[in-house]
């Protein structure tokens, strides 16, 4: 050791024994003793000797550092207590971080490090994640860390699950009881037979199940997906099955705990309250525990005036008798003498279950629904089959062989399970269907009809004079009304056109109505950060679920913005565009509300390490093609003339089928039916999307929009974002890296390699050929987008060679987002929000 180092580790030494707690290395020369603390460098957690409740036993352990109630996460020696302050942790002559007690005599706990490291030195760090790492100091490789052993407590960033190659598997294990962190009876961890799936157990038997994954969330935990406070990290390779969820909001501090009860909570803390608050946990009612009703049966809690347990369709009660009595564990079977092999068998859907345990389920994710039905099908002993993932709108194929266990259904989500019926029993199935469809259509009719009869009047009267009185007093919407986009009506917006009012008329919704479906704007409910503000989900009574962009106070978009997104939208009619469901201007609130769409925005999927393989070629050139057809019908089809200025991944939106959704229009202008440009002084966009004559010169037109299209085709096919790193070229970004790689006739390195054999070599380079020819430099050589749209259909027609590019290399703002006008520096590209034009 030099002379240097050795000055710092005494100075460390020194500050130890004298209980500081502000350092937060261990070397080899320092110890760690009863009384002393090792804190992380951000101050969020500590390290030291702890007892818990009211036990006079010494632990090892890591906690919250500013949090009032002292909450241990991790614990060393658990199953090996001391007795009194002997203890002492150190760094031993192996490098292996050590606990003994009784100065030194006796050994309690080892991290244990198999091979030799005798040679280096090593050093322990507390990261302010929360994981003790230990360190060799001469290759700076971690070696050993504890979140590879973790006890009770799921940290973020934290991972649970099996190492394949090394046969590590991470699981939490309860404490055995509040005052004892010996290893208690519930474990909570990934089973990665079958089709991997994540379950709590009890006294070594399933007792909860979280499902599978179906590609935003596990298929028993409708509430946690990436949408809430967490982005979600699953990954199922041959080298290892796992799950970590990242927080989207460092300042958000939760935790998830595997009680000694049984039970899984998530809880996060509030310092105003100074207590930690629980948001969610499971299991919570009767249809959670593991196989409450059987095999072959459907737990359905929803109705407490019946029993919960109803077999699946075309089965009866094993034991008659103890089902009559509210006892379903015998489960169901099917009737005697019935054949569901080759005598006109089919499939009847179950909606919103939890599907059965994948633990003997067979995979494969190549096979869409339609033929995942086939091949089910075909095989006799196939009992059901469902869609493995929901987020590409039903990718993959799970088929069931045998016993159907722990079905259960929810309330408002959940995927769709088809199991197998005999002839009989799904010719029963489909004319009841019908017949109630008919019944339900017919009620409802009359219902409608005589309701409208009946109260339209008083309604009508009550009502618009109510929003009349509210509205007379609310700027925003009087000088809607005054520049004519807004009339007087109820709960609607209307513009004066000639459209037909089925394209005009935007509903009003009260802002209680929408704090209400947004559980009062909870972060739970929230779906992104935009430069205008936040979007949040939101669920009515009804049922329909929508996306409420409310707009900052603060927000670069103020009235006229605001105006011109509802404005255009309204017009707007294209099953490639965001559809408006209303929108809310009261008191000093302003939100759009749109239609939700499950699987959020194309970055989300594209620039995802893991998610972004589940975009294959097809789907990709799909979106593309969408996208294209879009923006066609904004430039050319649609009555007004309507340029976006802001095309980027984060504006466009995916339906559950993954189609694209051009959203966003804050930014859009309106030209006439013959003007295909204007100028302006107020810049907005996105840098790095921007084309050169509207960035540098305030010009705009249909081409602006083509070039960020082109930029856009161009991150779809590479799967990586503009503003990205390139080892060959750094000062060069997507768009020069694309330029330099056709010039030399290697494009084939551009491709994204996660696409796998399902990417056409051939249809790729065409569509490379296609973004570079509309990021040219000049506009008038760039396409317009019904020349794009013809190119992408028709394979055969030969493209003109591309120019070079603008921007082929990075600006000075490279590695810096303003997201859209607020100011605000993030990670990812750059948003201008005003340059003055030439």
């Amino acid at each position: 050791m030099n002379t240097e180092k050795g000055s710092v580790y005494a100075l460390l030494l020194l500050f130890l024994l004298q209980g500081s707690t502000g350092l937060d290395i261990l070397s080899q020369n320092n110890t760690i003793r009863d009384g002393n603390l090792l804190v992380s460098s951000g101050k969020k957690f500590a390290l030291g000797f702890f007892s818990p409740g009211n036990s006079s036993h010494r632990y090892v352990g890591i906690w919250y550092y500013q949090v009032s109630e002292q909450t241990v996460v991790w614990v060393a020696n658990r199953e090996r207590p001391i007795n009194g302050t002997s203890g002492a942790l150190s760094i031993d002559s192996d490098g292996n971080l050590v606990l003994h007690e009784t100065n030194g005599s006796f050994l309690v706990w080892s991290t244990n490090v198999s091979y030799a490291l005798s040679n280096y030195s090593t050093t322990a760090r507390l990261m302010d994640s929360g994981n003790l790492v230990l360190v060799q100091d001469f290759s700076e490789r971690m070696i050993w860390q504890s979140f590879d052993y973790p006890t009770d407590t799921m940290l973020p960033f934290m991972k649970l699950g099996l190492n394949r190659k090394t046969g590590l598997n991470r699981f939490l294990t309860s404490w055995k009881s509040p005052e004892d962190p010996t290893p208690g009876n519930c474990s909570y961890r990934i089973d990665p037979t079958g089709y991997p799936q994540l379950l709590l157990y009890k006294d070594g038997d399933p007792y909860w199940r979280a499902g599978s994954w179906t590609g935003d969330r596990w298929s028993g935990v409708p509430e946690i997906t990436r949408a809430y406070i967490f982005n979600i990290s699953f990954v199922n390779d041959q080298d290892e099955v796992s799950i970590m969820y990242g927080v989207i909001d460092a300042l958000i501090i939760t935790r998830m705990v595997v009680s000694e009860s049984g039970s899984v909570r998530r809880s996060t803390w509030h310092d105003g309250d100074r207590r930690w608050i629980e948001y969610w946990f499971a299991p919570k009612d009767q249809c959670d525990f593991y196989g409450n009703c059987g095999p072959n049966s459907n737990c359905n809690p929803y109705d407490p005036a019946h029993f919960e347990c109803t077999c699946l369709l075309g089965l009866e009660p094993k034991s008659p008798g103890d089902w009559n009595l509210g006892d379903g564990l015998a489960g169901c079977v099917r009737r005697g003498g019935v054949s569901v092999c080759r005598s006109g068998e089919g499939f009847v859907k179950v909606a919103r279950v939890k599907v059965p345990d994948t633990s003997k389920a067979r995979a494969n994710m190549s096979l869409n629904l339609k033929e995942c039905k086939e091949e089910c099908l075909r095989d006799c002993s196939c009992t059901a089959y469902a869609s493995a993932s929901e987020s590409l709108g039903g990718s993959g194929c799970l088929t069931w062989h045998g016993n159907l266990v722990d079905t259960r259904t929810f309330a408002d989500s959940g995927q769709d399970l088809y199991i197998r019926v005999d002839a009989i029993e799904l010719a029963r199935y489909r004319k009841t269907r019908s017949l109630s469809q008919k019944a339900t259509a017919a009620i409802i009719l009359v219902s409608i009809f005589t309701a409208l009869l009946l109260a339209s009047s008083f309604l009508y009267l009550l009502v618009i004079k109510k929003r009349k009185d509210h509205r007379s007093h609310n700027p925003l919407v009087s000088d809607m009304r005054t520049n004519s986009t807004y009339l007087d009506g109820p709960q609607t917006v209307k513009d004066h056109d000639d459209e037909p009012r089925g394209n005009r008329d935007v509903p009003l919704f009260d802002l209680s109505t929408i704090a209400s479906a947004t559980n009062n704007f909870s972060v739970l409910n929230k779906l992104g950060q935009g430069g205008f503000g936040s979007v949040y989900k939101g669920i009515m009574d009804s049922g329909l679920e929508m996306a409420v962009k409310r707009l900052s106070k603060l927000s670069g978009q103020g009235a006229e913005e605001f105006k011109n997104e509802v404005r255009l939208i309204a017009k707007l009619q294209h099953r490639n565009l965001v559809r408006i469901l209303g929108c809310c201007v009261e008191e000093d609130e302003k939100m759009l509300i749109y239609e939700y769409l499950p699987n959020k925005s194309l970055d989300a999927f594209l620039f995802d390490k893991t998610r972004r393989s589940l975009l294959d070629w097809r789907k990709r050139f799909e979106i593309t093609s969408g996208l294209a057809r879009g923006l066609l019908y904004l430039h050319q089809d649609s009555r007004l003339r309507i340029i976006h200025r802001d095309l980027k991944a984060s504006n466009v939106l995916l339906d559950e089928a993954m189609n694209p959704k051009i959203s966003d229009f804050g930014m859009a202008r309106i030209c006439g039916a013959d003007q295909i440009q204007g100028n302006t002084d107020h810049v907005v966009g996105t840098y790095g999307y921007m084309s050169p004559e509207y960035a540098m010169g305030g010009i705009f037109s249909i081409k602006s929009d083509v070039y960020s299209f082109g930029v856009l085709l161009l991150e779809i096919i590479s799967g990586k974002r503009n503003s990205a790193y390139y080892h060959e070229n750094p000062s060069s970004n997507l768009v020069g890296h694309a330029w330099e790689l056709w010039k030399e006739g290697n494009c084939k390195d551009f491709i994204d390699e996660s696409m796998g054999d399902s990417c056409s070599k051939e249809e790729a380079l065409r569509c490379i050929q296609i973004g570079l020819l509309c990021v040219q430099e000049f506009a008038d050589d760039r396409p317009n987008m019904s020349a794009v749209v013809f190119m992408l259909a028709n394979n055969d027609v030969a493209l003109a060679f591309p120019k070079r590019p603008a921007y082929v290399f990075k600006s000075k703002y490279h590695g810096a987002n303003l997201s859209s006008s607020d100011g605000m520096t993030s990670v990812n590209d750059v948003t201008i929000s005003e340059v003055e034009g030439r």
